[in-house]
């Protein structure tokens, strides 16, 4: 959430920006709200001012035995007022916090502008896309003909937009999952966690989920609990209304979840194989950080996300994202895309994002500064690292072979029992 001294104090600026993310700033309302919220909280303070004026008057007055009667009914008559004022206040309030809940962040500079994914910028290419001298099969025909991949028997269990792995299909899954924990945990210095694949309401508003995106959560009926889309609406909100210690930052975590998504209109878009699911396994990243510092960690945490694919030798790209392309909340986004030779393009496996103090304020996340500095704000990052189900189509995809096999990166092969290679008819 903006800071609404801010947008008041730079309300041109603010309106310039937002229209660059595509949102129309509803500035006659904001000023309206922000007016009317003052000019009662204002009328309020200092009736309660007088209020302890006449408070101290009638005291005096009894004390020398005097008459306090009209002081009394005065009394009485602004009480009255100041509980109108703060029922009106309460009111304003809450009106004031649904008008700044819609409102996305501001763009970071350097952020390129533009409406959509047309203006994104390519910052650099990592590995050459495989060549081959056969043709190449999707990763559905290449797990159906290994036998560890069934898309079919998942729709008769759950319907379309689900997986079924099997064997050593279910094995990669779960080599990729463990490969990527102990490699940001061991090398990259995060701590893991294993947070509620559940969270309250509360939560999805800290992280901007809630209320834009409701239709996009599956939402457990009767209840006011949602399914985790990702593991960023855990893990910000483990410190959500808590005061850091400054020398505690940066605080890096990283989790393991299975993510739930209703794909809301995104029917007819990646219909065939594991691209687009309602339920996908990913390892994410979360830090927690000093203002002065979350530009530089934005860095670090992509480069972090950038390891797993250099690890397994996958090509690459990574691209700063347009005004118009940025998710809700950020104020800038790296996206990795990896190579799908099936559709001879590059997908995106994982958005690397500073939210700035945007959640942090949601969230209501602070640290604490040098005796006299006062409480700061912090800044949370998150990025995926990386989305498995999308790890695992580009490694079966660009490692296939003309015999239908897939070869099995060096650096997984410890976490696959040694397998070197997927075979059709079994392990190899």
């Amino acid at each position: 959430m903006l800071d609404r001294a801010f947008i008041r104090g730079n309300l041109e600026q603010v309106e310039t920006r937002l229209k660059e993310r595509g949102f129309s700033l509803a500035v006659d309302e904001f000023r309206s709200l922000d007016a009317r919220e003052r000019a009662v909280r204002i009328e309020s303070e200092e009736l309660r001012a007088a209020r302890n004026r006449t408070s101290t008057e009638i005291a005096r007055r009894r004390k020398r035995g005097g008459d306090a009667g009209a002081q009394i009914r005065e009394m009485k008559r602004v009480s009255a007022r100041i509980k109108e004022l703060e029922e009106s206040l309460t009111d304003l309030r809450t009106r004031m916090e649904a008008f700044l809940s819609w409102i996305p962040n501001l763009a970071a500079e350097g952020v390129p502008a533009g409406k959509d994914s047309a203006a994104n910028e390519v910052v650099r290419v990592v590995g050459d896309p495989p060549e081959f001298s056969f043709p190449v099969r999707d990763h559905v025909e290449l797990g159906a003909r290994l036998g560890i991949l069934d898309l079919e028997r998942a729709s008769k269990i759950a319907g379309a937009r689900f997986s079924l792995y099997s064997g050593a299909g279910a094995l990669l899954e779960r080599a990729l999952i463990n490969m990527m924990l102990d490699l940001h945990t061991r090398r990259h210095g995060y701590r893991e966690v294993i947070p509620p694949f559940l969270a309250n309401r509360r939560s999805f508003f800290g992280t901007g989920n809630l209320p834009k995106f409701e239709e996009d959560l599956f939402r457990v009926a009767g209840s006011d609990y949602f399914l985790v889309p990702t593991a960023e609406v855990p893990l910000t909100n483990i410190f959500a209304g808590e005061i850091l210690e400054e020398e505690d930052l940066p605080i890096n975590l990283t989790a393991y979840t299975p993510c739930f998504r209703s794909e809301a209109g995104s029917y007819g878009k990646d219909t065939r194989g594991l691209i687009r699911l309602h339920q996908f396994n990913k390892v994410e990243l979360v830090k927690f950080t000093r203002p002065e510092d979350s530009a530089r960690q934005l860095e670090q945490l992509t480069g972090h996300a950038e390891a797993v694919l250099k690890a397994l030798e996958i090509p690459y790209r990574v691209v700063v994202l347009s005004t118009g392309d940025m998710g809700f909340s950020a104020a800038k986004t790296y996206d990795l895309e990896v190579w799908v030779p099936s559709q001879n393009t590059y997908r995106e496996i994982s958005s690397c994002s500073n939210f700035t103090d945007f959640q942090a304020r949601r969230c209501r996340i602070r640290y604490r500064r040098p005796q006299g500095s006062g409480n700061r704000l912090v800044h949370t990052l998150n990025g995926s690292g990386l989305a498995i189900g999308r790890t695992w189509v580009a490694l079966v995809e660009n490692f296939q072979q003309e015999d239908g096999s897939v070869r099995i990166p060096e650096a997984l092969r410890p976490y696959m029992h040694g397998l070197e290679r997927l075979a059709p008819g079994g392990r190899s």
